[in-house]
């Protein structure tokens, strides 16, 4: 009897520790208005939360979309951009989907959406369900709290840079990890937000060996990156324009830090990557990586942790190897809805299609 009362009572208290660590991540949310500027990068936290990237007004969101019953994949959709412009009344061609995430409790869908084009868009949050049901999040009463981000690209800066402020996100160990530009000389940031929100710090710089331009370069976002461990460290794996893959221990990131990451791949030039997922199959990790010129690349983790740094001029590939997987194509977007499948969404003859796929 009392090892069975030493047991109930370690798992009561299990059980509060998790509502209390629930209801601190809630508490520190407030309904009102999300004054959204923009709506870009997507990734999800504990409990359904959503974090939003708005590069345009500066500002990290957390969003609670009160999305928290188990459920399966969205069914797939053909023409999702004319069904999406028909519920904003607008048309296709005003439509923009800037990222999706797919929430892992639910399975449920969440798209960016710019309505219209150039700096007068509407950011619109969209909710898609196992039925195909689109819907809005009304930004105008919505759960959620926001952290003002520092160092900014100014708006009217050349080539866009304030576009490119945030450029994906992640939700790890507690906080909020920012890819972005920032103001500073060593432009390219990563920043590393404690959740709930407090503050936000500067970030740290970021310098790269860019193998295919071969030099060293400071100014280049990451495009899309995922968190990995490598050993005992956590690192990002972080993908860049033209298209090196580098490593970047997670401590690393403390603000005001000059971190100097390590090209471990050179994937081809000419080549924008897109979005990133980490899965197993048959005991193995893998990456699969959409980009704008190269496919879907599905690369091998294992070895990672031991490749040499690439420091000299890549005429094509080099480092980590690759397979291209030639049924996906036109990929624009990519999420992982759980150990065996992802979701992408394709565009083909201007139509945005929705599908959910086997893992390769």
């Amino acid at each position: 009897m009392a090892r069975f009362r030493t047991i109930f009572c370690a798992m009561l208290a299990i059980a509060m520790f998790a509502t209390a660590g629930f209801a601190q991540l809630t508490n520190s949310l407030t309904v009102g208005k999300a004054d959204m500027k923009s709506a870009g990068a997507l990734a999800f936290g504990p409990e359904g939360i959503l974090f939003v990237g708005d590069s345009t007004g500066g500002v990290l969101y957390a969003v609670d979309t009160q999305d928290r019953t188990a459920g399966r994949a969205p069914a797939d959709i053909k023409g999702l951009n004319t069904k999406i412009a028909a519920l904003l009344g607008t048309q296709a061609d005003q439509i923009l989907v800037n990222d999706l995430a797919v929430n892992p409790i639910s399975k449920k869908m969440y798209l960016s959406v710019a309505r219209g084009r150039g700096p007068t868009a509407t950011p619109v949050l969209l909710r898609i369900d196992a039925t195909g049901k689109i819907e809005e999040l009304g930004l105008g009463n919505l759960k959620h709290s926001k952290v003002s981000l520092t160092a900014l690209p100014a708006p009217d800066a050349a080539r866009n840079a304030r576009a490119e402020a945030i450029t994906d996100l992640a939700f790890v160990d507690g906080k909020v990890l920012v890819a972005g530009l920032s103001n500073e000389e060593f432009s390219s940031n990563l920043r590393s937000i404690a959740f709930p929100f407090q503050a936000a710090a500067n970030g740290a710089s970021i310098e790269i060996w860019h193998a295919s331009h071969g030099r060293f370069e400071t100014n280049s976002p990451v495009r899309t990156f995922v968190p990995y461990r490598i050993g005992q460290e956590q690192n990002i794996l972080a993908a860049y324009t033209c298209t090196p893959l580098v490593k970047i221990p997670v401590s690393s990131l403390q603000a005001g830090a000059k971190v100097k990451g390590t090209t471990i791949a050179e994937l081809g030039s000419g080549n924008r990557p897109l979005d990133m997922i980490v899965y197993s199959k048959g005991g193995q990790d893998y990456i699969l990586m959409n980009n704008n010129n190269r496919g879907v690349m599905k690369m091998a983790t294992n070895g990672l942790g031991s490749l040499p740094a690439i420091t000299a001029p890549v005429p094509d590939t080099a480092g980590v190897k690759y397979e291209t997987i030639a049924a996906l194509k036109g990929v624009q977007q990519l999420d992982k809805v759980d150990d065996n499948n992802a979701v992408i969404l394709s565009l083909t003859d201007g139509s945005l299609d929705l599908a959910t796929i086997a893992l390769p």
